[in-house]
C-alpha cells in the first residue's frame, strides 16, 4: 500500500474511534454552579436611627402659633419679588400618592400639597397656570432649600416644631395628620410593640424617624431618602413596616393592595407650610390664603379629592395666631 493510501486508512480509523466515543456513555457530568435567591438592592442612602429627627422633643414654644394674616402686596414685600420674577418657587413632594406625586400619564405633580401650592400662585397671579415652579425635594432638605432661599415655600407634609422653628418660619397649620403603622395584610402587627426588634423604615430628618428611634418598642429604625423607598422595602421584606403619617400611609395602601395601615394614631403631626425665616410678610401673606381657603371650601373640596376616600371626613383646622 502506498504511503498516501496509509495516511488515508489512518484518517478513516480515527474518525471511526470518534464517533463510536460520542456513542458511549456521556462521563460524570460536572456540578452546575450552586443556585441561591439574590438579595433584593437597597435604596441609595439607607441608615439608621436618628432620634434628633424632626425636632419633636422640643417644647420651648408654642409652635402652632403663627403671624397674623395680612394680604395686603407692599411694593417692596417679598410677594412683589415674586410677582415681579412671574413664579412661585415651591419645595415639594413627587413620591407622596395623594398629597404630592407625579401623574404619570399626564407628567403633571397632584395631589392636596400641590393644590395648596396652586392657591397660594393664584392668589398672587389670579391664575396658577404658568405661574408656579416646582422643585421635588426629599424630605431631609425641607429647611436647606428655604434658608438657602432655594424656594418661597415648601409644602410638602411638614410637621410644626419648636425646633424647626429656630431655622424656618411656618403658617398656621393647614392639615392635621397622626402617626401610624403600614405592614404587609398577613401581618399580625397593630402596634409599634409587636415589632420590638423588627426594622421598621421612616424618613430622614423625620419626626416620625425621632418617635420610632426613641419609642421603648425599642424597634430597629431604618432611615431613606423618600417615603417611596420605604415602600419599595416593605414590599421587597427588607422591612417589616413603614410609621408615618397616616396620610403617607393612606398613599402606600391605595398604590399595593397587599398592604394595610393598622392601630390608632400615636402622634399628632401639624402640617404647616415652610417659609424663609426672614420672610415674614410671606408668612402673614400665606397665612391670609390659607384662611380663604377654610372659608371658601377650596380647602374641602381638595380633601374630599384626594383624601376622604382612604381616611373619611374631615374638616380644615382652625388656625392659632400669636
Amino acid at each position: 500500500m502506498s504511503r498516501r493510501g496509509n495516511t488515508v486508512r489512518a484518517g478513516v480509523l480515527a474518525l471511526v474511534a470518534l464517533l463510536a466515543a460520542s456513542c458511549g456513555s456521556p462521563g460524570k457530568p460536572v456540578d452546575p454552579a450552586p443556585v441561591s435567591n439574590a438579595a433584593w438592592p437597597q435604596p441609595a442612602h439607607v441608615g439608621g436611627p436618628d432620634a434628633t429627627a424632626g425636632g419633636g422633643a422640643d417644647t420651648s414654644c408654642d409652635p402652632l402659633a403663627s403671624l397674623p394674616p395680612n394680604g395686603t402686596i407692599g411694593s417692596d414685600s417679598t410677594m412683589a419679588k415674586i410677582k415681579e420674577r412671574g413664579k412661585l418657587i415651591a419645595g415639594v413632594d413627587q413620591t407622596t400618592y395623594l398629597f404630592g406625586f407625579r401623574n404619570p400619564t399626564s407628567g403633571n405633580l397632584e395631589g392636596f400639597d400641590i393644590d395648596m401650592v396652586n392657591a397660594i400662585a393664584r392668589a398672587l397671579f389670579g391664575t396658577s397656570e404658568g405661574h408656579v415652579q416646582f422643585r421635588a425635594i426629599p424630605s431631609s432638605q425641607r429647611e436647606d432649600v428655604l434658608m438657602a432661599h432655594q424656594v418661597d415655600v415648601v409644602v410638602r407634609t411638614y410637621s410644626i416644631t419648636c425646633d424647626r422653628r429656630k431655622k424656618v418660619q411656618f403658617s398656621s397649620v393647614y392639615y392635621v395628620a397622626g402617626q401610624r403603622i403600614l405592614v404587609a395584610k398577613e401581618s399580625k402587627a397593630e402596634k409599634l410593640s409587636d415589632l420590638t426588634g423588627k426594622r421598621v423604615c421612616a424618613a430622614k430628618k423625620s419626626t416620625s424617624l425621632a418617635k420610632i428611634a426613641t419609642d421603648p418598642a425599642k424597634v430597629v429604625p431604618i432611615s431613606v431618602d423618600n417615603w417611596s423607598d420605604c415602600l419599595v422595602m416593605l414590599q421587597q421584606g427588607q422591612v417589616a413596616a413603614v410609621s408615618t403619617d397616616d396620610t403617607i400611609l393612606a398613599g402606600m395602601a391605595a398604590q399595593d393592595p397587599t398592604l394595610k395601615v393598622v392601630g390608632e394614631q400615636f402622634t399628632q403631626e401639624n402640617y404647616g407650610i415652610g417659609i424663609p425665616k426672614d420672610n415674614e410678610d410671606m408668612v402673614r401673606y400665606v397665612n391670609a390664603v390659607l384662611d380663604e381657603i377654610r372659608g371658601t371650601g377650596v380647602w374641602q373640596d381638595s380633601y374630599r379629592k384626594w383624601v376622604e376616600p382612604s381616611l373619611g371626613s374631615a374638616s380644615p383646622p382652625s388656625p392659632q395666631y400669636r
